[in-house]
């Protein structure tokens, strides 16, 4: 019983660190794809909800009777740039942390 006891022990103990030796790239590849999901439904939910703004102030500038007018295109314009250039400062802000996590874990394992 005892024996059995101390084999069993000693396969708990040794299977963590096997499990860690030999999912390594397992483990990264799986990470990247989350990220790689992530940032999709990521950018999908900015899209929607910028979306969702620029119909808001569409519909702001029509209760005011203001849908032709010059300063209410510009406007429109204006926040459609503004939602654009800050996906695309999200995007790669993103890409540049997930790099500096890849070299991280290359250089700690």
């Amino acid at each position: 019983m005892k024996k059995t006891i101390l084999a069993l022990s000693a396969i708990l103990l040794a299977a963590p660190v096997f499990a860690a030796t030999t999912t390594g790239s397992a483990t990264d590849d799986t990470v990247a794809q989350a990220n790689k999901g992530a940032d999709t439904a990521k950018e999908k939910l900015h899209q929607t909800q910028d979306k969702g703004a620029e119909l808001k102030l569409k519909s702001e500038h029509a209760a005011e009777g203001k849908t032709n007018s010059t300063t209410s295109k510009v406007s429109e314009g204006s926040q459609k740039a503004w939602h654009s250039t800050k996906q695309g400062t999200e995007k790669t802000w993103d890409k540049t942390k997930q790099g500096a996590e890849n070299l991280k874990n290359k250089a700690t394992n």
